[in-house]
């Protein structure tokens, strides 16, 4: 009886590991998710010490219940190898006790806020997180990763052009190498890997590239190819902080069945333009609003009308409004379309109040994203850079993040 116990406990154990079970498209009256860390950037990078904020509207506005849990990942974002009271001190799958109901508004939700660590869980080790959420019904909701790094290993970024002329004015590379004289490194090419990810976009990370030499206690990554990115093009813009004007960006403000509409001016193609700078901040979005105090609460929903003129280009190809306000995801909600009257490709989309970057980009009939297809590529955009860099010492049984390094291609070099 008492092997019997022990061969089940096991099999439960060992059942919990593999394919973490992410959910990044929530419930449509789930909205607004924020997850960021004590800066404002748009993916938590924090340490051990510094906190993460969980922040997310629910559009039914009946105060339900929604709890939270933690899974630690490896490197690949499957669940470690770890119980819970090896990267946890305390329990999770805790409600979340922090919410109020907007006020004074014409679409009603409840705000929901929860930061990390707290009276009941606090993180003990570096690595990929996915905090989960789910319902009083033990349904998943929606997940959000982040990272957690220990500053044991120095990483210096640098940007430059690519060396292949082809694509000189398309690619920015990225050129970075680790100092790992504080770190007990046997076979840095098995201990040692990295993420290279471009405005903290991760399904265009870079991974799986090993040191091209080694320089003293200096692991070197002089790539051209291998560690190039599109550069894209700055995001357009929009702002609703003012719920009642129009703008450079939005075009005429009209007040709906329910909510407020904001029409903004039809967007253009810039992929055969020349490159103008237009500051952005690289897909994230703020929310903010001038009609109240309290930006969690006070800010109104309002739907925002997105338009696009078709081109035949495009053949049956699909167009998204992309941005950091959905996670960057494909779906119905975002997903233009065809209007035979005026020739557009449209969208309209329930947001709230604030500031907002987006662009447009196209999923392909094979299934691939095009980033670039309508607003193109460019080595003089302006994109932020990070460099993660993760240690699993032989008979570890977890891979940590031991530094990180950052980069900007306003700094890019020859």
């Amino acid at each position: 009886m008492r092997h019997y116990l022990y061969c089940v406990f096991v099999f439960l154990t060992l059942s919990t590991f593999g394919q973490v079970e992410e959910k990044a498209i929530p419930p449509e009256h789930i909205k607004t998710i924020i997850l960021k860390g004590p800066t404002q950037d748009q993916f938590p990078v924090v340490t051990l010490d510094e906190p993460i904020n969980l922040e997310f509207d629910d559009l039914l506005g009946n105060e339900q219940d929604y709890y939270y849990k933690i899974v630690h990942c490896d490197y690949n974002w499957e669940s470690s190898k770890l119980l819970k009271s090896q990267y946890i001190s305390g329990l999770d799958n805790q409600r979340i006790t922090r919410y109020r109901n907007s006020f004074n508004t014409l679409q009603s939700y409840s705000n929901y806020k929860l930061t990390i660590p707290n009276e009941n869980i606090r993180l003990k080790i570096s690595g990929n997180y996915v905090l989960q959420v789910f319902n009083n019904r033990n349904d998943l909701q929606f997940s959000r990763r982040f990272v957690v790094y220990q500053n044991r290993a120095v990483v210096g970024v640098v940007l430059k052009n690519s060396r292949d002329l082809t694509y000189f004015q398309e690619k920015q590379v990225v050129q970075f190498n680790i100092n790992i004289a504080n770190i007990q490194v046997v076979n840095p090419k098995q201990e040692i890997k990295v993420a290279i990810l471009q405005n903290y976009y991760w399904p265009t990370a870079k991974k799986g590239i090993l040191p091209q030499f080694t320089m003293g206690q200096n692991l070197v990554y002089k790539y051209d190819k291998e560690t190039a990115f599109n550069g894209g093009n700055e995001f357009f813009n929009f702002d609703t902080k003012d719920l009642y004007a129009s703008s450079s960006s939005i075009a005429r403000v009209a007040l709906g069945d329910k909510l407020y509409q904001h029409y903004l001016f039809t967007g253009y193609y810039r992929y055969n333009r020349e490159y103008t700078y237009n500051p952005d901040i690289n897909g994230d979005f703020e929310i903010r609003t001038l009609q109240g105090e309290d930006m969690s609460t006070e800010s109104e929903y309002t739907i925002v009308h997105f338009s696009l003129p078709y081109h035949p280009e495009l053949g049956l190809d699909e167009v998204y409004v992309f941005g950091k306000f959905n996670n960057y995801e494909l779906t119905d909600a975002n997903k233009m379309v065809y209007n035979e009257s005026n020739g557009m490709l449209e969208a309209s989309i329930e947001m709230k109040q604030g500031f907002y970057n987006y662009k447009y980009v196209v999923k392909k009939e094979d299934g691939t994203v095009d980033l670039g297809a309508v607003c193109g590529n460019f080595n003089h955009t302006e994109n932020n850079y990070l460099v993660l860099v993760y240690y699993r010492h032989f008979g570890d049984l977890y891979d940590s993040i031991i530094g990180i390094g950052t980069g900007n291609s306003q700094d890019i070099t020859n």
